[in-house]
């Protein structure tokens, strides 16, 4: 169990020799997280479908200081995530945190008239049970540790409500349940916690965002300006990092303040 000591302010936020995982952790989020999770001094192990960005981060983050890996991993398939950790332990020796920020979905385009079951279920796939397998996975080497910390990310969509979203969005939600849960199961020495994002700058938004659909977000965002990664970064040092030891089963909303949709 981990016991309360008074600690710097530099000791709430060391990782120093400690071991990350960042799921899609090649660009936006994700490597925005592992560069921040690098300079608090974590090793850092980048687990992508792109092998080559992930190659590409992996060189960033060891500018750093640090040491990295990249590996390619589908979370879709079970042998790619068993595989990932055994490489992890095999290279670190531990594992430490967990980000499991890799997902995805059909939000937005999900209406229920056409879509098939098939689409919804893949959401749930991506974004719930992919991060609960790996939560399962690498707990028992946090727990050997002595220090864990999981965090999901999830969306503002698990509590907004807008059409064309309930796969998707049904899928965040329960996340923020899961988490919430796997607390319980994991602790004391394993905390749960996850993130969850506005409109955050990211290849993604950038696929839908229009200057009308800017103004309409930021509209009902007090904070004047859509988010960028290294917000939701800061977010996910928080929860990684000692200053969180007695924070767990919470989802913060990184979101300016306020609500932002498509439509």
């Amino acid at each position: 169990m981990q016991e309360f000591t008074h600690k710097t302010f530099n000791e709430l936020f060391d990782l120093s020799g400690k071991v990350a995982i960042v799921t899609g952790g090649a660009n936006g989020i994700g490597k925005a997280t592992a560069l921040r999770l690098a300079e608090a001094g974590a090793n850092i192990a980048i687990a992508d479908l792109k092998l080559e960005d992930a190659q590409a981060a992996v060189k960033d983050i060891e500018a750093l200081g640090v040491k990295a890996l990249a590996v390619e991993c589908n979370i879709l398939k079970d042998d790619d995530l068993v595989a990932m950790v055994d490489k992890v332990v095999a290279e670190f020796g531990t594992i430490n945190i967990l980000i499991n920020n890799a997902g995805g979905g059909g939000g937005g385009r999900e209406n229920p008239t056409t879509a098939s079951v098939d689409d919804i279920r893949r959401d749930f796939e991506l974004n719930v049970f992919s991060g609960w397998r790996l939560s399962q996975l690498c707990a028992p080497h946090m727990k050997d540790s002595g220090y864990g910390s999981i965090v999901f990310t999830t969306s503002m969509s698990s509590i907004n409500k807008s059409p064309n979203m309930s796969g998707y969005a049904g899928s965040k939600a329960a996340v923020n349940h899961m988490v919430a849960n796997l607390a319980h199961d994991f602790g004391p020495e394993v905390r749960v916690n996850a993130v969850g994002p506005g409109a955050t700058r990211t290849d993604a938004l950038k696929t839908v965002l229009t200057p009308e659909i800017e103004k309409k977000m930021l509209a009902n965002t007090p904070i004047k300006r859509l988010g960028e990664a290294d917000d939701i970064a800061g977010a996910m040092l928080y929860f990684a990092a000692p200053i969180s030891t007695w924070v767990s089963g919470q989802t913060i909303f990184v979101n300016g303040g306020g609500v932002q949709t498509l439509d």
